[in-house]
Parts: C-alpha cells; structure tokens; sequence
C-alpha cells in the first residue's frame, strides 16, 4: 500500500447492514416511506454507541446508553461545540477520505468532521437526491443545465462544505459549460454577464447556485449599474448560507423583489439551502416544488424520511411542541460516520407536519440561552478566519468588478470603460486568499478532497 492509500476498511457486517438500510431510504425519495427511521435510529444509536469513543463518553455522563433508550427522541444528541474538542467518528481514523470544517461559530476554535469512503458516498447521495428533488423536482431523470456557480470550488477550499457539495451538484446536474465563477482574483463578472446574456437570447434556462451575500452583492451592484436580465422561464437560484434574519441590509422580501428586479427570477424559484458540517443531510425550501404541483407558495423545509428536526426547550432541552421557538436538534441516520443525533445552537421552530425554520444562532449571556437571536452577523461561508476573508474578496471583487462593468444601455462615456481584472489593493486580503490554509491535524493525514 502507497504513503498516500487510505486502508481498507476493516469488515464490520453490522455497519454493512446499517449503510444498505440508510441507502434504501436515501434511494426511496423524499416521498419514501418515513416508517423504517425509528428503528433504524436505535439500531444505529447502538453501533455507535460502541465504535465512537467520544460520543460513548458523552452518553455515559448523561447515564444514557442502548439498554434505556426506547426512542429516537431519547438519544443523546451531541452538541455541535463538542465537535470542536474531539475528535468524533465511528470508524478508525486513518480511514478518514473527507473532512469538513465545522459550521459552529461560538467557540474560539472549529473542529473538523470526519467521514470514511462509506460515509462520504452516503452523504453525496443523500444531497444529490434532496438537491433533485427541492431544486430541480421538474427535470426528468438524467436532464442537465447550465450551471453557473457564484462560490469558490473545492480546489479554494477543500474543506468547505458549500464548495464540496456545489461541484456535485455540478458533476450531477451541470451541462458541460457548467463553471465555478469564483477564481483567485475574485467573481468572474465578464463570464458571469456573457452567460446570463446567452441564455437571454437562447432561451434555454440556467440555474445559479452560491453563497447568499455574493447574490446580494450582484444584485445591489447590477441594480447600482443599471443592469437587468430576463432569464427564461424556468431559471432558478439555490443559494447557502441559511436566512438567520437579514442578508446585510436586506429582508428577505428585499432579497427575492431583487431577484426579480434583476433577474426575472421569481421568488419561487428563489431556493435556500442549509447545511451543517456537523449533520449530513442539507434542507431546501419547498418553494419550487410547491409552486409546481399548485400547492401555492409555502416556504418550509422538509426532512427527508431519513431525518428528523425537533426544536427543544431553552433550559432542559425538552422537545417543544410545533411553533414554539427553542434550539433545533438534528436526527440524521446518514450520519453514520459520526453521531446521528446533534444539538445545535439554531433557534427556530417546527411545525405540525414535521418541516421546521430556522430564526437565527442562540444568543448566550452569563451561560444562559437568550430566546432572541444573537445579532452577529455570520456569512454563509462560515467563521473561520480564511473563510471570512475569502467571503469579503468575493464581496470586494464584485463591487470592484461591477465598477469596471458596461451598463447594459451604456452612454458612450461608459461604452469606452474596458472591463478588466480588478487589482486588488487588499494585499493582506489576496494573501490570505491565495495560502488557503485550511487547518490540517495529525488525525487528519487521510484527508481528501472528494473528486
């Protein structure tokens, strides 16, 4: 075996067993039968309760093990804090062929999130079918489109779950002129405009997929400039990073009237995204789907019958009954690789038919849970300081290049301005960008970025 192979998995037929139930879910749709997760979740609450050593510690102090619990909901769930302290998996280490950053950002440090070659091809299923299913529930089996992708790929960063998750759905639903938009000198604006132009005068539909702020920013920058599209009918958005109250100085209604503005991109087909490291699966809004089978224009996110979302008290961690705003917790049987079950620091609330919202990150002060949302603002790409920085080239080089950009009806004093490459004053910016260094422990010498 080369330096760089990952060993071969020891045989475990319990965990075998475990993954071809997962799979047959996954493979049964978003409209699968929901029946199989409540034993599922206790069988695998009781293998990981023996291969994940840290998670068997935390159940143990909580005097909660296999032999007492009855139900999903009684299972320890493991707050996203402790992913930052330990390392968490149900498999040896060394098997590790993905990692991901954590999505928490109330802690000083982030920790990563290890899956093994299983739990990597568990994860992208599952998301490639909830990505058909809430972003493109009208195209038939095997339909591609253009994919045009405001984000930085995986290449950037490697342990970005946006940029891990976009490239498949690029790989899955993206026609061969599919790109990422996002390079070492910031969002592509001349490719990004010649594309939207294109399909324009084609008629043949795209999708633009992204971080959230990177479309406010073009929004604001073409509606600065004078620019609007009218993409064909059938145009979508799918954007990440979760509406946790506003979009910089937008609300959300200001968000989807820019789409339209901008865009003609209508509202329905504007689709949210929210992933966590910490939790497999990704939850979309229902609103493209919805307003397809004429069920108007609801907006909720749907777990899929492999997962669940409960929102739980303030103070003892309770489950609330539907509309009430607590913590949100996870149960996610795709987690296989780690814990299924995972206490988060998102308020937000159920509702009846099982789909929930999110409402922001938990407020603390002295220790102790506030009900309204903190204020502080975190972009959709994450807390790490990288991140951070990269966020705001990709917000810099949009204003910048925008600057240089032609309105679309020009006077010729703007005719004449070129558009060019920005040169980025920012030098300790561009640095940070171009070292890309994403954090690298021992325990992660297996580490791949999926491709």
């Amino acid at each position: 075996m080369s330096r760089n192979e990952t060993p071969a998995p020891a045989p475990d037929p319990v965990r075998d067993r475990l993954a071809g139930r997962i799979r047959a879910m996954i493979d049964a749709g978003v409209d699968g039968d929901p029946a199989p997760f409540d034993a599922l979740a206790l069988d695998l609450f009781a293998w990981q309760y023996e291969k994940n050593a840290a998670y068997r510690q935390f159940c143990d102090a909580k005097r909660l093990d296999p032999g007492v619990v009855s139900h999903y909901r009684e299972i320890p769930a493991f707050p996203t804090d402790a992913f930052k302290t330990a390392v968490v998996t149900s498999f040896p280490i060394e098997e590790a062929v993905m990692a991901q950053l954590t999505s928490g950002t109330t802690a000083i440090r982030r920790g990563q999130i290890f899956r093994d070659a299983l739990g990597r091809e568990l994860v992208l299923a599952a998301n490639r079918t909830m990505t058909a299913a809430w972003l493109f529930p009208d195209f038939a089996q095997g339909q591609r489109c253009r994919i045009l992708i405001l984000a930085p790929s995986p290449e950037m960063a490697p342990s970005m779950g946006m940029a891990i998750g976009m490239e498949e759905t690029r790989r899955a639903f993206g026609t061969p002129d599919s790109r990422f938009l996002l390079d070492y000198s910031g969002l592509d604006i001349k490719a990004l405009v010649a594309a939207l132009e294109e399909s324009e005068a084609s008629g043949v539909p795209v999708a633009m997929i992204g971080s959230t702020s990177a479309f406010v920013f073009f929004f604001n920058a073409c509606k600065a400039r004078g620019m609007r599209f009218r993409l064909p009918a059938g145009s979508r958005i799918g954007d990440g990073g979760g509406y946790r109250g506003r979009f910089g100085e937008l609300t959300q209604d200001d968000y989807f009237r820019l789409a339209e503005e901008v865009l003609g991109i209508p509202a329905s087909h504007c689709v949210n995204v929210l992933g966590m490291a910490e939790t497999a699966t990704n939850y979309f809004d229902d609103t493209l789907r919805a307003a397809l089978q004429g069920r108007g224009t609801t907006r909720r996110r749907i777990p899929p019958p492999w997962a669940r979302v409960e929102a739980v008290g303030l103070d003892d961690l309770a489950p609330l009954p539907p509309g009430e705003v607590g913590l949100l917790r996870h149960y996610d049987v795709v987690n296989l690789p780690t814990v299924l079950a995972v206490q988060t620091d998102n308020l937000g609330y159920t509702g009846a038919d099982g789909s929930f919202q999110i409402v922001g990150r938990a407020k603390v002060v002295d220790g102790k849970v506030q009900p309204l949302p903190s204020e502080r603002v975190v972009g959709p790409m994450g807390d790490k300081r990288i991140f951070r920085f990269l966020e705001a080239y990709v917000n810099f080089s949009i204003r910048f290049k925008m600057g240089l950009a032609r309105a679309r009806q020009p006077s010729p004093a703007n005719d004449a301005r070129p558009m060019t490459p920005p040169v980025c004053p920012c030098d300790q910016l561009t640095e940070e960008v171009l070292a890309n260094p994403v954090p690298r422990p021992e325990a992660s010498a297996a580490e791949r970025s999926p491709g």
